[in-house]
C-alpha cells in the first residue's frame, strides 16, 4: 500500500532486491490513480445516500409532513413577522391568526372547488351524453359497422363487470379508507409542526446548532439563514407563477366554453407548484374534458392555451421570478422533479426543487471565503439568500448595517431563524 513502506521483491541475478511502494505506485498511470481515488469516494457517497433514502422511506409519514411544514413556514413566516410588529399583538396571537387564516383560505378554496364541480356536473353529463351519441353514430357508420344494440348494451356490460368484481372493490375500499386515515394523520402532524415552526422556530434552530462544533457554528448558522431565505424567495415566486398560470388557463377555458372552469383552474394552480411540468400535466385533464364535452376543435384551442401558458412560464415568469429565487439550470430542476416523483410520487416532485434551492444556497454560503456575522443575515429577506457581488469592505459594511436595521425593526418576532429577545 502507498506510503506503508512495504514493497515487493524483484529478481536481480541470483537474489531478490526489494521494490519500494513508492516505485510501485509510480508505475501506476496517474489517470488510473485519480479514477480509483474518485471511484471509492463516490461509492461511499452513494452508499450514504442510499442508506439515507432507506431511512427516509421507513419514516416518510413523518419526514414528508415536517418538510411540508417547513415549506409552509417559509411562506407564512413573513406574515407572522408583519403582525408581530404591532406591540399589542403577541407572537402567539400572530401565529394563531396566520395559521387559522391559512386553513380558512385553503378550506374555502376546497369548498368552492367542490361546489363549482357539483354545479357544473349536470351540464357536463348532458354534454357527455351528446358526445356519446355522436360517437355511437360514428361507430355505426364506420367500417366496423357496430350495431346500435351492441353499443347500447355497453353500459350494461360495464355494470355487470363491476358487480362481478364487488369483492375486489370492497377490499380496495378498505385500502382507500386506510390511506385516508394516513393522510389525515400526516395533515395533522404538518399543522402541529407548522405552528411550532412559526411560534418558536428560533429556539428550534438554536437547538439544532448545538450539534455543530463551536468553531464552525457561525458559518453553519449563516448557511442555514441563507438557505431559509432562498426557501422564502422560492415560495413567493412559485406562488405568483401558479396564480398567473391558473388565471390565464381559467380565462382561456372560459372563452372556449369548456365546463368546470373553476375546478380546472384550481387544479392548474396546485399543479404549477411543480415547475416546468406541473401546469402542463394538470392542463391535460382540461384537454380531455374539452375533447369529450366540446369536440376536437375545442381541445385544440385548449392545447394552444396550454402552449401559451408554457411559453409565458418558461420565458417570462420562470426567469423573472423563479430564476432569481433558485438560479439553477433547467436541467437541475427537471431531474430532481423526476427523481422525486419516482421515489415518493407527487409530494416528491413538489418538494424536489425547494430542497435543491435550499442545498444550493447553503453550500454556496459554506464555501464563501469571508464569513459574516449571523446577526446580519435576515432569513426572511430573499436578498439574503446570496451574498453581495461586490467585494469591497464598504459594500459589506453597508449590507451588514442594512440587515441589522431590518433585524432591529422586526425585533426578531415571528422569525423562524432569528433569535427572539428574552
Amino acid at each position: 500500500m502507498a506510503g506503508s513502506g512495504v514493497g515487493s521483491d524483484r529478481p536481480v541475478g541470483n537474489g531478490l532486491v526489494p521494490i519500494s511502494s513508492g516505485e510501485v505506485l509510480g508505475r501506476v498511470p496517474v489517470g488510473l490513480r485519480v479514477a480509483a481515488a474518485i471511484g471509492w469516494r463516490l461509492v461511499v457517497v452513494l452508499i450514504t445516500v442510499a442508506a439515507l433514502a432507506w431511512v427516509i422511506s421507513r419514516v416518510q409519514f413523518i419526514v414528508i409532513p415536517v418538510a411540508v411544514a417547513v415549506l409552509l413556514a417559509a411562506l407564512l413566516a413573513p406574515a407572522v413577522r408583519l403582525l408581530s410588529r404591532f406591540r399589542w399583538v403577541p407572537r402567539a396571537l400572530a401565529t394563531a391568526v396566520v395559521v387559522v387564516s391559512g386553513l380558512a383560505v385553503l378550506g374555502g378554496v376546497l369548498y368552492g372547488l367542490v361546489v363549482a364541480f357539483l354545479a357544473g356536473l349536470p351540464a357536463l353529463q348532458a354534454q357527455l351524453g351528446q358526445s356519446f351519441s355522436q360517437i355511437r353514430d360514428w361507430l355505426a357508420r364506420s367500417p366496423l359497422h357496430l350495431a346500435v344494440p351492441q353499443l347500447n348494451n355497453l353500459g350494461a356490460s360495464i355494470v355487470h363487470a363491476v358487480g362481478a368484481s364487488q369483492a375486489a372493490m370492497t377490499s380496495g375500499a378498505l385500502g382507500v379508507a386506510s390511506t385516508v386515515g394516513e393522510i389525515a394523520a400526516s395533515v395533522l402532524l404538518a399543522i402541529f409542526t407548522l405552528i411550532f415552526f412559526l411560534y418558536d422556530g428560533a429556539r428550534i434552530w438554536e437547538f439544532v446548532l448545538q450539534g455543530v462544533p463551536q468553531k464552525g457554528r457561525d458559518r453553519v448558522n449563516v448557511a442555514g439563514r441563507r438557505a431559509f431565505a432562498a426557501l422564502v424567495s422560492y415560495t413567493r415566486a412559485v406562488t405568483l407563477v401558479a396564480a398567473t398560470d391558473a388565471l390565464v388557463v381559467g380565462f382561456g377555458l372560459w372563452a372556449i366554453g369548456v365546463p368546470l372552469v373553476v375546478p380546472l383552474a384550481v387544479l392548474v394552480f396546485f399543479g404549477a407548484f411543480i415547475p416546468f411540468v406541473g401546469a402542463s400535466v394538470t392542463g391535460a385533464i382540461a384537454v380531455l374534458i374539452a375533447l369529450v364535452a366540446k369536440g376536437l376543435l375545442a381541445a385544440v384551442w385548449v392545447v394552444m392555451v396550454l402552449i401559451l401558458v408554457g411559453e409565458l412560464e418558461g420565458h417570462v415568469l420562470q426567469p423573472l421570478l423563479l430564476g432569481r429565487a433558485v438560479r439553477l439550470h433547467p436541467l437541475a430542476v427537471v431531474l430532481p422533479v423526476a427523481t422525486g416523483f419516482l421515489l415518493i410520487g407527487v409530494i416528491g416532485a413538489l418538494l424536489a426543487v425547494p430542497v435543491v434551492a435550499v442545498v444550493d444556497a447553503g453550500i454556496r454560503s459554506l464555501y464563501q471565503p469571508n464569513p459574516v456575522n449571523p446577526d446580519t443575515v435576515d432569513p426572511l429577506n430573499p436578498r439574503s439568500a446570496r451574498p453581495l457581488n461586490s467585494k469591497t469592505p464598504q459594500a459589506t459594511s453597508d449590507r451588514a448595517a442594512q440587515c441589522a436595521g431590518q433585524q432591529a425593526e422586526s425585533e426578531g418576532v415571528g422569525d423562524p431563524l432569528v433569535k427572539r429577545p428574552t
